[in-house]
């Protein structure tokens, strides 16, 4: 019987084989080369501004010393979190109908299609149409419409996931539910939820990471503000368009915060998405 590795087809699958993982080794070390850049020029320049003072203090004028992000990061948070709580719930049911209710009609496609168009959006398209229907009409710029924005944002990744999780669901499950009498409602809610739970927060998580950096939307719909406000109907302070400001700006203690600034969300960000990493983990391991 011939050796195998003696078929000169043998040798040239194999020369192929090397050159193809040596490409991919090489493509992944490119990628985490500029990642760890990234980072290190982050915490060299953003490190040192970490104090107490950057969580308690609010923005300082320019040209002037200390001072700090307590208003800016207090807008975020309330941003986000609004934005998540409005677009979240929306996600859930619509990624629900499509997996369990309407799972081949043609509603389904269109909402899948159109789901899909959303996200791949540009941030900045979002923006100009929430500034166009609501903060025009509102005579001025909000909080509202901020929040209103990043939900638009958060909507399409809850969907794309929710359904994704509720379809990995084995239909036994369900089958078996609905043999011992129970609703429809509580099938999902008992059965295929509890299934997906993991995923389902998963979703969640990354949604919140997606809008935590997110810049463009809200120059178009909140701008920013210097002093503390926790106003919804007029402009409030928050991370991401301080940075901008604070980037652009000559002064040397704005610059020292925005890179303070923007190692908070970098950090803030990457913990959701390991936190979300985590979770997908777990759920695959069960």
């Amino acid at each position: 019987m011939s050796n195998p590795k003696a078929n000169p087809y043998y040798a040239g699958r194999k020369r192929v084989n090397l050159l193809a993982m040596a490409l991919c080794y090489g493509a992944t070390l490119f990628g985490l080369t500029w990642l760890v850049m990234i980072l290190g020029t982050l915490v060299s320049n953003g490190l040192p501004g970490l104090s107490l003072d950057l969580l308690t203090q609010n923005t300082p004028p320019p040209n002037s010393e200390g001072g700090g992000l307590a208003n800016a990061i207090v807008g975020s948070l309330m941003l986000t979190f609004i934005g998540v709580g409005i677009g979240a719930p929306i996600g859930l049911l619509a990624g629900t109908y499509m997996a369990e209710y309407g799972r081949h009609s043609k509603l389904t496609s269109v909402i899948r299609f159109i789901n899909d168009i959303l996200l791949s959006a540009p941030s900045i398209i979002i923006g100009l149409f929430v500034y166009g229907a609501v903060v025009v009409p509102m005579g001025g710029f909000s909080g509202i419409a901020g929040a209103l924005a990043l939900a638009v944002i958060v909507i399409p990744v809850v969907v794309r996931t929710t359904e994704d999780m509720l379809l990995l669901v084995p239909n036994p499950l369900r089958e078996a539910a609905s043999a011992l009498g129970l609703p429809r409602s509580l099938v999902i809610r008992r059965v295929a939820y509890r299934a997906a739970k993991a995923g389902l927060v998963t979703g969640v998580l990354l949604a919140v990471a997606r809008v935590s950096g997110e810049t463009a939307p809200l120059l178009f719909t909140v701008l920013n503000n210097q002093f503390w406000s926790l106003d919804l109907t007029g402009s409030i302070a928050n991370l991401p368009v301080t940075i901008n400001n604070f980037v652009n700006n000559p002064d040397p203690n704005w610059k020292k915060l925005a890179w303070s600034g923007a190692l908070l969300i970098t950090f803030a960000v990457l913990s959701l998405n390991i936190a979300a990493r985590v979770l997908g983990s777990s759920r695959n391991e069960k």
